[in-house]
């Protein structure tokens, strides 16, 4: 794993935090604070709720930050790549793989309350001067102005008390 990401699991699945991935729009602990409570360590209790409660919130999250991955598919994919001399390491990480079992629309744009803009899809931004920055499947987009990485949010808006109302 790279940097401080971290890995949870509870038997069934294995939940994967990419800390440089988040941008603290706190949807996880909103809506599970049994499971996600950034005030305890570790902060994610996998014992705190049923695996599909989980999964609910996890594809929730807005970056990607919290993925997952079943046990058995983490298992069964080690096994092929030792059967074929693969060695332990996967060409892709599993924590880097796409966690959701449910088709994306082409493009989905949702506004977080006091948040950034989350576009979920094939796309590509383009910069003022017209030209293209980077093809994405998903990405936050600043809307209080203060990102010190815009036109991508940072996380700012939570420092600066930004309020969409």
């Amino acid at each position: 794993m790279e940097d401080n990401n971290r890995e949870y699991t509870n038997g069934e699945i294995t939940v994967f935090w990419r800390p440089k991935e988040c941008i603290h729009a706190t949807t996880c602990f909103r809506e599970l604070r049994s499971v996600f409570d950034p005030a305890k360590r570790p902060w994610v209790n996998m014992k705190g709720a049923s695996t599909a409660e989980i999964i609910r919130i996890v594809d929730l999250c807005p970056t990607n930050a919290l993925t997952y991955k079943w046990n058995k598919d983490i298992e069964t994919a080690k096994n092929l790549r030792q059967e074929n001399g693969l060695g332990e390491k996967p060409a892709v990480p599993v924590e880097n793989q796409t966690s959701s079992h449910t088709p994306t629309p082409t493009v989905e744009i949702r506004v977080l309350p006091d948040g950034p803009l989350v576009v979920k899809g094939d796309f590509i931004t383009i910069g003022s001067d017209g030209k293209e920055l980077r093809k994405m499947k998903i990405s936050t987009f600043c809307r209080c102005g203060r990102s010190l990485n815009m036109p991508y949010c940072d996380g700012t808006h939570r420092k600066v008390g930004f309020s969409s109302k």
